[in-house]
């Protein structure tokens, strides 16, 4: 699906039972993503989710229209997905129902919701499931990288700026160059996180340096409105005017973790645990690491936190036959 919500219709298109619905319906379905959904990653979840499920009670559940579409239905499908996915997806996919169909209710398309009673499958979590570097690997993959390159700068900047400010990696891939900044002597860095909601946070030292560096060196200071992070010109090896894309910053971490020799499976998400986890290993609180890591609630920076792994390793070494 493209990243402009209004461009939905071309990249998904409109499931049957909608477009039988008519003209209104097809529109009210297009705007709930347009206009209800604000980030572009429940956007293309919630679109993959509703479509799945229309396309479904079309082809398994011989529904004719919208208006038919029964709690059993929704039960049933919900059901299936609990087989095949996780339990947060399928209680994504759930969410994904009940708001669409309740924007539909609300917009006179259909009569009631039928995903509104439907209780999602049960489930909890005391640790995330990201997978995490121990300090001597992340610093091995900062230190390997080649910083001869402008390439090579912007990607030890920005690993570092996810590992010593704990920053998502949207919110990191959507800065600018002014959002690097110097205050009280002190270079600090602001981000946009999940909600619209601005985070600020001096920097580390560390990534003070290798902010400064891949600035300075890709020679983008003077150019403050411009992204921060940018792809790589094609044959040029120069950096564009053009925001690096998640899958690009996740390829390039693949790459930089398999030229390190680093065999855990890591994600883009992996260097916000590893700052966590390393923080509270060095004495930081829990508190402090959510307010750094701009979580609402401590509950969350928990999951991030991975010190009981080495506990339960030394314990497992006990067992001696």
């Amino acid at each position: 699906m493209s990243e402009h919500p209004l461009a939905l219709h071309a990249h998904v298109g409109l499931p049957a039972l909608v477009t039988a619905a008519g003209e209104r319906a097809g529109l009210r379905f297009l705007e709930f993503f347009a206009a209800a959904i604000r980030n572009p990653h429940t956007r293309r979840a919630y679109a993959r989710a509703a479509t799945d499920f229309l396309v479904w009670c079309e082809a398994k559940a011989s529904i004719a229209s919208l208006a038919a579409v029964q709690p059993l239905h929704v039960a049933t499908w919900i059901e299936m997905q609990t087989r095949e996915h996780s339990a947060p997806t399928a209680k994504l996919r759930l969410a994904a129902l009940r708001h669409l169909f309740d924007w539909l209710v609300t917009g006179q398309v259909i009569p009631t919701n039928p995903a509104a009673s439907m209780r999602g499958p049960r489930h909890s979590a005391l640790k995330g499931k990201t997978p995490v570097l121990d300090a001597a690997e992340a610093r091995a993959l900062l230190d390997s990288i080649d910083v001869s390159t402008p390439g090579g700068l912007r990607d030890r900047a920005l690993i570092a700026l996810m590992v010593f400010s704990f920053a998502r990696v949207g919110a990191a891939l959507g800065m600018r160059v002014e959002d690097v900044y110097t205050q009280g002597r002190r270079l600090w860095v602001r981000l946009r996180e999940k909600g619209g909601k601005r985070h600020e946070m001096p920097c580390h030292h560390t990534l003070e340096e290798y902010l400064h560096a891949y600035i300075d060196g890709a020679g983008i200071g003077d150019d403050p409105k411009g992204p921060l992070f940018r792809t790589i010109g094609r044959g040029t090896r120069k950096l564009a005017r053009t925001a690096l894309p998640q899958a690009n910053a996740y390829a390039m971490i693949q790459r930089r973790a398999a030229a390190t020799g680093i065999d855990t499976r890591i994600g883009n998400h992996t260097f916000r645990a590893t700052g966590i986890t390393a923080y509270l290993k060095n004495g930081g609180t829990l508190e402090n690491a959510a307010a750094m890591a701009n979580h609402a609630s401590t509950r969350t920076t928990q999951l991030y936190d991975r010190r009981r792994n080495e506990i339960s390793l030394d314990e497992v070494e006990r067992i001696r036959v």
